[in-house]
């Protein structure tokens, strides 16, 4: 990752996470990240959709749903993820 790819975990707050077909799952209202590196692990849900809560997603133990960032393929007005990397 460039310097000029790097994201501001402030600037994925908010954002709508989306499938690749299109299906929404809700919005980001948290992110996980290792401290040392500052990779970041897991994106955490809010405001999940009828068709996420359907989903057997990780939850944290406060019952949020979890998707790992490694599913997601794109980033700009929405979140992409790839259904097929968190099912």
């Amino acid at each position: 990752m460039t310097k000029d790819e790097k994201k501001y975990s402030k600037d994925l707050m908010g954002k709508t996470v989306v499938s690749k077909t299109g299906k929404r799952f809700g919005e980001v209202g948290d992110v996980i990240f290792e401290t040392r590196s500052g990779e970041l692990i897991h994106l955490v849900l809010s405001s999940p959709t009828p068709y996420t809560e359907k989903l057997e997603l990780e939850k944290d133990k406060e019952g949020n749903i979890l998707i790992p960032f490694s599913a997601v393929i794109a980033t700009g007005d929405f979140m992409v993820v790839s259904e097929e990397d968190i099912i």
